[in-house]
């Protein structure tokens, strides 16, 4: 087991090409929202922007898009396709896709879910109602071909089947070599496990960050540091220090009761002034 440090993150972050263009640094897609549910895939989205991406996708149900692209600053909101070939087209032509944030529980997106998860062939992370979606078809992990980052916090790890009870290292270590995904098991000392036995546990973070959104943000995170080619433990080990980091700065200024998840993304690019 290894602690991410600051020294590590910056050792994972992927370097920014100084003749880049906005393709350069990837091409990555939010999908999620649902009615009462329009914040999350912002955070993730927004998140995601200021972790690097060139290019940030949030598609989202038609009900909701005009409530989503009102709040998205710098991502680009667009409403999702009825068809479900157009809308695995669209997905298709992007480095990275994230799947759940405000997603909701309905059939039909759960059902999307699940077959985007199995018919995508980039890197996907689940995250949300993405999790709980593919709790009932575990196989799909096993299935793809692609990388893929699964983030949980502990129910939502209970209800992919994990096992708790040999310690949080052992379960996500577990988890990850059989499953063969990387697994972000977020809490106190995030632990993020690969399928070849790495393990890694933060050290950043605070109980300032227990609130509703903060998840949306680390996973925005994550999607945005793939789509810039990071390997997939790299990327999840690299936001999950950064998202703790930019937890920290918060509560140092605003108190652990009063920052939010939208601070937290205010704050990040103060954390890669202390990385690069």
């Amino acid at each position: 087991m290894e602690e991410i440090t600051r020294e590590l993150a910056r050792s994972f972050l992927p370097p920014r090409d100084p003749d880049g263009h906005k393709g350069t640094f990837g091409k990555v897609c939010v999908y999620g929202g649902d009615l009462g549910y329009t914040g999350a895939p912002v955070y993730a989205g927004e998140a995601a922007v200021r972790t690097g991406s060139g290019l940030v996708f949030v598609g989202v149900p038609e009900e909701v898009y005009p409530i989503v692209a009102g709040r998205c600053a710098s991502a680009m909101a667009y409403p999702i396709p009825e068809g479900y070939a157009d809308h695995l087209r669209r997905m298709t032509a992007c480095d990275a896709v994230l799947i759940g944030p405000g997603l909701g529980r309905c059939w039909w997106a759960e059902e999307r879910a699940v077959a985007l998860l199995r018919d995508l062939e980039c890197p996907v992370v689940l995250d949300a109602d993405g999790i709980n979606a593919a709790a009932a078809h575990i196989d799909v992990l096993e299935g793809r071909r692609s990388p893929t980052v699964v983030t949980p916090h502990e129910a939502e790890f209970r209800r992919l089947g994990g096992d708790l009870s040999p310690g949080r290292e052992a379960a996500a270590e577990a988890f990850a070599r059989k499953h063969g995904c990387v697994l972000v098991l977020k809490g106190p000392r995030t632990v993020v496990a690969a399928p070849d036995g790495r393990l890694l546990v933060n050290t950043t973070g605070n109980c300032g960050m227990a609130k509703g959104g903060s998840g949306d943000v680390l996973a925005g995170m994550i999607l945005s540091l793939i789509g810039q080619r990071a390997a997939p433990l790299e990327a999840a080990a690299c936001a999950v220090w950064i998202h703790g980091r930019a937890g920290d700065l918060c509560a140092r200024e605003l108190t652990e009761y009063a920052m939010t998840p939208i601070d937290m993304v205010e704050r990040l690019p103060a954390v890669f002034k202390e990385l690069v």
